[in-house]
């Protein structure tokens, strides 16, 4: 099952060009898997950073910028996992207009303790949510 929510591109989006500065893809990938957090995982970044003094940071990303996208665009983004390991969430992030894709994102995240700031194992009743959105990785084509 994937988790897909759109995102309309603003003008704080957009570049001089008109398409949208490659940053702010980071920016909008950011509120998908903070979205996916609260809608799907029952846990916003609030419970998550403030009350439970964990985090997800980011310690890789790979990116495909395949198509521009516009102001006006609205883009449906769909969130995978790919993998699991004790602290290691890997997933995998397309963003989509028509049909068409437009980025291509592999992100791996660690789950941490923010004090002291080290990887710590997903609880496991956070673990279970995250399996319902686990699929294999499509070989490369």
């Amino acid at each position: 099952m994937s988790f897909e929510t759109e995102i309309p591109v603003r003008f704080a989006h957009v570049d001089a060009a008109g398409i949208v500065f490659y940053p702010r893809y980071f920016e909008m990938l950011n509120q998908v898997v903070e979205e996916w957090f609260e809608r799907e995982l029952g846990t916003s970044f609030r419970d998550l950073h403030v009350d439970g003094s964990h985090g997800v940071p980011a310690v890789r990303v790979e990116t495909d910028f395949l198509r521009p996208s516009r102001l006006g665009d609205r883009l449906v983004f769909s969130l995978d996992v790919v993998a699991l390991g004790r602290s290691r969430i890997e997933l995998r992030v397309v963003a989509t207009l028509g049909g068409e894709e437009r980025v291509r994102v592999k992100l791996v995240l660690a789950y941490v303790s923010l004090s002291p700031m080290q990887s710590c194992a997903i609880p496991d009743a956070l673990r279970a949510r995250m399996e319902i959105f686990l699929v294999p990785e499509p070989e490369p084509s």
